[in-house]
């Protein structure tokens, strides 16, 4: 007997989900459900699945497809036993919604791929073998006396629509599994993506991109179409949000042995991802950091392969991707340049871009640097009173146009769980104490601070800071989400 997860689609949340039916095949035929639903069209979708999902092998998957007659059919998506769910949402002046209730229907269909017909247990044993191998592969980048985290107790809930901690104290499971190494950035006032990231069994996460909308306090794994390839599975890239063209820049990265170069950029308009061809020269980097300026995206440091038995390096130098002609280039950069490292973080207020800590096997930094992106000149910050402990894999975020908060990460020994903020103006580092923040160490998580309102100068000052995920070195990862208001803590 097949085993076969139960698929529905829910178009409004007044109605109870619509079941989709099996169609009649060959016994050699993919299996095919559909489901026919009343125009017009809603603007969201949200496709699930309940149920066994043993009968499928492991990249088994069922693809989505919305039918409209008159129109061409659109894949909205793809269900897999990592992910099953997401939310589609309808693209405005699509011309879906140009029929009026109950005037026509359209249909919702799925093919499932990778039915197991029979039990083979020698193909499960090569399986087996074959994950062995790349968890022996994946190795942490930048190769020294570091623990990798290792999950030992599972946390999160894969593939569900899940609620978060809209505020206040304390931390809750979120829908993303946990997870290191991910990106994340804002979209507008209402919405943030996650994208990427490792976690269980040091395994890539196919749960690869979230939606958390902060209105709701909900996340929603997502899925985009593409022109070409979508960014492959990676640890250690950035991903960069630009307002002015309504797009996310993907950049960088690793797999296991796999290095990446390459530029992927995601219109949240149209919901869809495309493969940059770029011009200029720039290396494989991976926990590196990446700000945007005046629609340039300014990437410092990182580590990078080098040829085997050689270990892997850091870089010192910045380069910038010009979007609107897609070439790398390199600045002539002043001053006191910082040493090479990775896993640093960097904080831009107004032109002023802060560059702190990081790691070089075997050093760890504590040392702050200031980039002025008007006159591309580095300088080292003289701070008045004591920093914080060397570390790296950490996170920053401003708290206002003089201020930045600096969490957590590794110390080369173990996670951390403190937390520092940085005056510009005083040159002082204060370490805060809030019941709010996590308490548990963690390492290799992200950090936002959130837009709030305008103020007199037409410019979003930050309202919250969000943090997800990361992992404590010693076998967690972590899949909680916190929300605080900034505001508690701009008076430390």
């Amino acid at each position: 007997m097949e085993r076969i997860p139960e698929l529905y689609v829910l178009c409004d949340t007044q109605k109870p989900p619509v079941r989709l039916q099996r169609l009649p095949s060959g016994p050699r035929d993919a299996p095919n459900f559909s489901a026919t639903l009343t125009l017009p069209v809603p603007s969201q979708i949200l496709v699930f699945s309940v149920g066994d999902w043993s009968g499928l092998s492991a990249d088994g998957k069922a693809e989505v497809q919305l039918d409209v007659r008159g129109r061409d059919v659109v894949r909205i998506g793809t269900l897999t036993r990592e992910s099953r769910c997401f939310l589609w949402e309808r693209a405005s002046g699509d011309g879906y919604n140009d029929g009026k209730s109950g005037d026509g229907e359209f249909t919702v269909s799925m093919v499932i791929h990778g039915l197991i017909k029979t039990s083979r247990p020698n193909q499960e044993r090569k399986k087996r073998k074959r994950v062995k191998e790349e968890e022996e592969e994946n190795v942490c980048p930048n190769k020294g006396p570091v623990k990798v985290p290792q999950q030992k107790v599972k946390s999160g809930k894969e593939g569900a629509v899940t609620k978060v901690l809209a505020r206040g104290k304390g931390t809750v499971s979120s829908g993303p599994t946990g997870r290191w190494g991910h990106a994340l950035c804002p979209v507008d006032s209402q919405t943030v993506i996650l994208i990427g990231g490792q976690g269980t069994r040091m395994q890539f996460c196919k749960d690869s991109m979230w939606k958390l909308n902060r209105e709701n306090d909900t996340w929603f794994p997502v899925e985009a179409l593409a022109d070409g390839s979508t960014p492959e599975a990676r640890t250690g890239h950035t991903a960069v949000f630009d307002p002015e063209s309504q797009r996310i820049y993907v950049f960088g990265g690793s797999k296991n042995r796999k290095w990446f170069n390459d530029v992927h950029i995601l219109d949240t308009a149209a919901w869809r991802w495309r493969s940059v061809e770029a011009q200029g020269k720039v290396p494989p980097l991976s926990y590196h950091t990446c700000s945007l300026f005046r629609g340039e995206l300014f990437v410092f440091g990182g580590v990078f392969p080098r040829p085997h038995p050689e270990p892997d390096g850091c870089s010192d130098s910045l380069y910038i991707f010009d979007p609107q002609h897609e070439i790398w280039y390199q600045p002539i950069v002043l001053g006191d340049k910082p040493a090479a490292r990775s896993g640093h973080s960097a904080c831009l207020l107004d032109r002023e871009l802060y560059v702190f800590g990081g790691w070089d096997t075997p050093v760890c930094y504590s040392d702050l640097y200031l980039l002025d992106l008007g006159l591309m000149e580095f300088s080292l910050v003289e701070v008045n009173g004591s920093s914080p402990t060397p570390r790296c894999w950490h996170s920053a975020a401003p708290l206002s146009s003089s201020s930045f908060l600096i969490h957590g990460g590794y110390d080369g020994n173990q996670a951390l769980n403190d937390t520092h903020i940085f005056n510009t103006v005083t040159k002082t580092w204060t370490t805060l104490v809030h019941d709010s923040l996590p308490c548990s160490p963690r390492a290799g998580y992200s950090m936002l601070s959130l837009p709030g309102v305008k103020d007199d100068t037409d410019k979003y000052n930050p309202d919250e800071l969000l943090i997800f995920g990361g992992g404590d070195n010693e076998g967690q990862f972590y899949s909680d989400t916190v929300r605080l208001q900034i505001s508690d803590l701009r008076d430390y």
